[in-house]
């Protein structure tokens, strides 16, 4: 009876502590936010590294994985965590958080670690998106993105593709097939943010959502 007292006690206290562990912290999501807006910044500084600006001007969302570890791509389990907000009208929604799974993507990266961006170029790609998971290749087809000004160079498979996804890793800017690794909403995350019951659709589609302070580095 002891020991089963105490194995019970155990079992209720490790729970415990995988809940508060699991529980989402303010600071790592202002964190995740500031790190998503310093990504971008620093892309679009660099004179032959930008993305072409015709295809930010037709995406309707954008999403932003910083330091996805390269182990995320060979351990099973493993994923990367980042933000993504869509167009609305001139400006953009509140952003949503997000987690990659590793699946099977079909590339390695050198480095401890990479950045990743991606462009939803159409509202089919962005209700895949706020989808409770979406298979990038299957779902949605996805392309390496192109770099440089302009698009004049972009591949058929590139123009006709609902997610366009770069990498950034040791300083090398280059487009990145995500196909074979899946996206969803971070659900817990977003309601620790804004509420219980917020949906990634309530901020990216609906647009029922105001940012927060923490969120301006990446509105800007």
């Amino acid at each position: 009876y002891v020991m089963r007292k105490v194995l019970v006690m155990g079992g209720v206290i490790l729970t415990a502590g995988v809940v508060a562990i699991a529980a989402p912290d303010k600071k790592e999501m202002a964190e995740r936010i500031q790190n998503a807006a310093v990504v971008l910044d620093e892309i679009h500084k660099a004179p032959d590294n930008d993305i072409p600006n015709d295809l930010w001007a037709k995406a309707s969302c954008v999403g932003v994985l910083p330091s996805v570890k390269k182990d995320a791509f060979i351990v099973g389990g493993e994923y990367g965590k980042g933000v993504m907000s869509c167009r609305n009208g001139d400006g953009w929604s509140a952003p949503s958080f997000i987690e990659l799974e590793k699946g099977s993507i079909g590339f390695q990266i050198g480095g401890e670690s990479v950045d990743l961006v991606y462009l939803v170029m159409n509202e089919n790609g962005v209700r895949h998106m706020i989808a409770n998971k979406v298979s990038l290749g299957a779902e949605a087809s996805a392309a390496a993105g192109p770099v440089g000004r302009d698009t004049r160079a972009m591949t058929d498979a590139q123009m006709k593709a609902e997610v366009l996804s770069w990498s950034r890793a040791s300083g090398v800017f280059a487009g990145v097939n995500l196909s074979g690794g899946s996206l969803r909403p971070d659900v817990d995350t977003n309601e620790a943010m804004y509420g219980k019951g917020v949906t990634a659709k309530s901020i990216l589609v609906d647009k029922k959502i105001q940012a927060t302070a923490d969120a301006s580095p990446f509105m800007r």
